[in-house]
């Protein structure tokens, strides 16, 4: 699980890195206010459709998230002539960063719930191990003297009883 872990967050930072040199990259060429604009105006294309539904692991519910994004018309909300050529780049690497980051979530989240059911376990062993299983080993001791001190005093006593009926 954890090589798992390590891949996802090494692709997921890959495809982050990736995007953001292709966000500044537009930036640079032309400027942050026409890229919110384009990006308000795609915004009407695009239909993001999420679907989360729980699925229990190794007795932990996980979130699983079905992600799609519906993209209603063609043709972008933008013409070639005054936008960057790094922004339909910049669009595919942002799709892909979703759904990796999607990816990565729901493997993140898997890890941190093992994190903490192992620690919760490991927290009862540490009880078990430092104060029940000393708790028991004294009271099998202690259980074990009164056993031996019962059998000294039944001895005594036969051997008393023994002796009176030899002087009988």
């Amino acid at each position: 699980m954890w090589k798992d872990y390590i891949k996802h967050r090494n692709e997921f930072l890959t495809i982050f890195k990736e995007s953001m040199k292709l966000l500044n990259l537009t930036y640079e060429e032309m400027g942050k206010n026409e890229l919110f604009l384009i990006s308000s105006l795609s915004r009407i294309q695009y239909t993001p459709k999420i679907e989360i539904f729980y699925k229990k692991v190794v007795g932990i519910t996980n979130p699983q998230i079905s992600y799609e994004l519906i993209q209603e018309e063609k043709l972008p909300a933008y013409t070639f002539d005054n936008t960057s050529h790094y922004l339909d780049d910049l669009i595919q690497s942002l799709k892909l960063f979703f759904n990796q980051m999607i990816e990565f979530s729901e493997i993140e989240d898997l890890l941190l719930k093992q994190a903490i059911n192992f620690k919760k376990i490991n927290r009862r062993i540490n009880g078990l191990k430092n104060i029940i299983i000393p708790q028991l080993k004294s009271n099998i001791k202690l259980i074990k003297d009164i056993l031996e001190e019962i059998d000294r005093e039944n001895y005594i006593r036969l051997k008393k009883t023994k002796d009176l009926i030899i002087k009988k």
